[in-house]
């Protein structure tokens, strides 16, 4: 089923949130996908294996995005890195709900894991470029490939003070 959670291994919360911070901080501000207002930036940095996609930094956007076939998705409801304690608290009022074409997604809850970030100078997220060893936690949801066509997805996360909304209009290429 499409958007379903994955009969393939998911990836572990050590993974899957290095490597979307990596990717998230492989960008300059004025091309990070994060950033991004219409989704004209979703394909930027993509890695292989797995398809990211990004929440706001406060605020909400609607994009529209094309994925390709075959790929799993993966993507925060609310997100954080820093310190132990920092996501201790963040976690203490974190939330969020996803749906994917009107049905609810259900969030694994990964609380502070230990990552490895890679980021390039002029990134919007950290300050500096290099390789850095931090604490990651958060809201998140992976998929599987979704089926070629057209999905709904909305996202929403909050900690705190902190809130963010997404609606994606997702095209799925065939190939």
């Amino acid at each position: 089923m499409a958007g379903s959670p994955s009969t393939r291994a998911k990836l572990s919360a050590a993974d899957l949130q290095g490597r979307w911070w990596t990717w998230a901080a492989s960008s300059v501000s004025e091309s990070n996908p994060v950033s991004d207002q219409d989704g004209h930036l979703c394909a930027q940095g993509q890695a292989s294996g797995i398809w990211f996609l990004a929440g706001t930094f406060g605020g909400a956007v609607k994009r529209s995005c094309t994925v390709p076939a075959a790929v799993p998705v993966a993507f925060p409801l609310v997100n954080l890195f820093g310190e132990t304690g920092d996501c201790t608290e963040f976690m203490a009022s974190a939330k969020g709900s996803a749906e994917l074409d009107g049905k609810a997604l259900e969030p694994e809850r990964h609380e502070a894991t230990a990552v490895r970030i890679s980021a390039v100078d002029g990134n919007p997220l950290i300050r500096g470029e290099g390789h850095f060893r931090t604490h990651s936690c958060g809201l998140w949801v992976q998929l599987e490939p979704l089926t070629p066509g057209r999905h709904t997805l909305s996202i929403r996360g909050s900690s705190g003070s902190f809130a963010t909304s997404v609606d994606y209009k997702l095209r799925v290429s065939a190939g």
